[in-house]
Order: C-alpha cells, then structure tokens, then sequence
C-alpha cells in the first residue's frame, strides 16, 4: 500500500509540475515563437526559395521539406527543455521546490512531460503550413497522425538529451547557443531539404552517418506510403534507446544538482 502511494504521489506531483510548467509557457507568449514562427518562416522561405531550383516547382518539393522542416521543429522545440531547465536553476525555484512535501523528481519530469504540448503544437503548424502551401500526403489522415506522433515522440525523447545538458551548462544562453549549433548541424547535415542524390560522396557520407537522415526518411516514407516502415521501426527503435540512455543520466545529474 506504501508503495502504490508514493508512486501515486510520484504522478500527482508531476501532473502538478508539468501544469506549472504550461502556465509559466501560456504566460510568456515568447516561447512558443520557435513552435510556431519558426515552422511557417522556413516552410515559406525554403519552399519558395529552392522549390523551383531542386524539384521544378513549389508543389512538388513539398513532400520532401515538409518532413524536414518537422523534424528540424522538433529538434527546436526539443532544446528548450534544456534552456528552461538551467533558468530554473539559475533562478533558484528548485531550491524551493526541495522544501515542499513532494516528489523530488516531479520538476524535472513535470518538465519533460509538459514539453510534449510544444512538440504537439510544432507538429501541428509543421504540417498545416506546408498544407497551405499546397502539399497534400499520398497516405490519409490517419497516418499522417501516425507520422506527426512518431515525430512528437522522436522529439520527446531527443529532449532528454537536452536536459542532461541544461543540467551540465552554466548558463541558459550557452544552452541556447549550443542547442542551436546542434539543431542547425542535425539538420542541414541531412536530407531534411535536398535529395542525397546530388550530394559528393563525402556529403553522402557524412548525411547517412546522421541519424536525423533516418528520422526524416522515416516520416517522408509513412506519409507516402500510407504504410509502417522498416525504417519507422528503426527510428522507434532509435527513439527508446535515447530514453533509456539519457533518462538515468538525466536524473543522476539533477540529483547531483539537487
């Protein structure tokens, strides 16, 4: 009987953390700039940009940046889990937490699990900007759910990774500026906007050393096929071996801090 209260304790308490979380988000209006910005303005610039110089035309290079430009969200949205985290710290409310009578994971996992509300509003503007644009998914509405929510779980556990370096850094800007290096690198070191093809074999190289390669041909084959790929087993695959890795190398970390 202890041990189903403590860990229902455990939930409560998170639930109550990750509801701070989101108020803290729907009060800075600012943060959600990279979630819902970001998206539309490389949509928009990359599709108008290069559509006509690598697929001839807008319309038809939409199938291929629309998942790039997913993914390169989710990485986005994925990094202020980090960032957050260390202004917490810095800021001393995880000091105050201490002295309250819960769980002493529940900040950082109400953290972690009150991102996912950004990775789902990413996903969202992702997906309905290229739709506006002009792109329309092979696969029917049900698998493009399917796609958004392999996406919002590869970005889910991505994030652990940038909590661990929240938890490592000394200052939210660096966070910020490192997270942005690693997001951008990810990203154009991959086949997010051009087709690997037209790349020397160097580049090609160095595109399918990147595991984001396999994340964005993952969601591109689901939307095109309707189907559940090899390469999407891969990547949840991919995706559980994250967690597993950096969620015990999180946590040791925040206790470390705590």
């Amino acid at each position: 009987m202890e041990v189903q209260t403590h860990r229902g304790n455990i939930v409560m308490n998170t639930a109550t953390m990750a509801y701070r979380n989101l108020l803290k988000t729907i009060h800075n209006p600012d943060q959600f700039m990279d979630v819902i910005v970001q998206p539309i303005m490389f949509m928009l610039m990359f599709g108008y940009l290069f559509g006509g110089a690598i697929s001839g035309n807008v319309k038809s290079y939409l199938p291929t940046i629309v998942p790039g430009i997913l993914i390169q969200t989710m990485l986005s949205a994925a990094s202020g889990s980090g960032s957050q985290i260390r202004e917490d710290l810095d800021s001393g409310v995880f000091d105050r937490f201490k002295s309250l009578p819960m769980a002493h994971i529940a900040p950082l996992a109400g953290q972690l699990f009150a991102d996912i509300l950004r990775l789902v509003i990413a996903t969202i503007t992702s997906l309905t900007a290229g739709y506006i644009m002009g792109w329309r998914p092979v696969a029917g509405f049900g698998w493009v759910v399917v796609s958004g929510l392999l996406a919002i779980f590869t970005g889910w556990a991505i994030s652990w990774i940038f909590a661990l370096l929240g938890l490592l850094a000394k200052s939210a800007s660096s966070v910020q500026s490192f997270s942005l290096m690693i997001m951008l690198t990810l990203t154009f070191l991959s086949n997010a906007f051009i087709p690997v093809s037209t790349l020397s074999k160097t580049m090609k190289f160095i595109v399918y050393m990147n595991p984001i390669t396999y994340v964005i041909t993952a969601v591109r084959q689901i939307l095109a096929t309707g189907s559940w790929t090899h390469e999407a087993v891969l990547v949840l695959i991919f995706g559980i071996g994250i967690v597993a890795v950096f969620a015990p190398l999180t946590v040791w970390a925040y206790n470390r801090n705590n």
